[in-house]
């Protein structure tokens, strides 16, 4: 017999409309956020950043792929992993179905990972996928953007990351009943557990306007999965292009 609290139709009603007045409070909040998330400053990116891709060497520009907005997820695979991270694959799962809504809106997605390119389009054809994934092996990307980090950084106290100093990196498991520690996180990516916390996930999101490019910290719209998308570019102004918040 269940233990939950139970009641009439018109009982859950009633505290049915309650709670559909605080979700309502809670969405003015969050459109307050999203607001001043917007106002905050664009910071030009002026390092020569090179990528491979399947198209070719390129610089973060050439990312954009002739859009305006770039939504760049950072993959946990380093250079010595065998395998992607399953967590990043499990995420990476959705994206062959939404990266074409999120270009049809001026978006486009793309993966980078700092394993070689030949590494990931071997993953890749293995998990079937076909969304743009780009190596920015050998290169200071992930580093300078808190995903990437040295033996001598992991060895201090700390590192920062996700805006705050971390020490001690856990995964969420898949499901409680699977993958729980980062040895086991480590093992699926064929390495062990300093190469394989080398590495974190994030997103970051960058504005290419008029032949400069921007990092930015965008304004959320409507959602795709678990990734934000913009507005089509007949709906947004010409200082409210990137729409595509970092879920981090």
């Amino acid at each position: 017999m269940t233990t939950h609290k139970t009641g009439t139709r018109e009982q859950w009603l009633k505290a049915r409309i309650e709670l559909l007045e605080a979700e309502k409070e809670l969405t003015r909040r969050s459109d307050e956020l999203a607001l001043q998330r917007q106002e905050l400053p664009w910071v030009a990116v002026n390092k020569g950043y090179r990528f491979e891709t399947d198209q070719g060497s390129g610089s973060l520009a050439h990312l954009f792929r002739g859009r305006s907005q770039l939504l760049v997820y950072h993959f946990m695979f380093g250079p010595d992993y065998t395998a992607g991270c399953p967590s990043c694959s499990m995420i990476a799962d959705g994206f062959n179905g939404f990266a074409i809504h999120l270009a049809n809106h001026d978006v486009t997605l793309m993966a980078v990972s700092r394993a070689p390119l030949a590494k990931l389009q071997a993953y890749k054809r293995r998990m079937g996928w076909t969304f743009p994934w780009a190596s920015s092996f050998g290169g200071d990307f992930n580093f300078d953007f808190s995903v990437g980090f040295t033996d001598e950084q992991q060895s201090k106290e700390g590192i920062e990351y996700n805006y705050r100093r971390e020490r001690v990196f856990q995964p969420r498991p898949i499901h409680e009943h699977a993958v729980k520690t980062v040895e086991d996180h480590a093992s699926m990516c064929g390495t062990d557990r300093p190469t394989y916390l080398r590495e974190r996930p994030g997103v970051s999101t960058f504005v290419l306007d008029e032949g400069i490019v921007y990092h930015v910290c965008a304004r959320p719209r409507r959602t795709v999965g678990n990734v934000s998308m913009a507005r089509s570019r007949s709906q947004r102004t010409q200082r409210n292009r990137c729409l595509v918040e970092a879920p981090r």
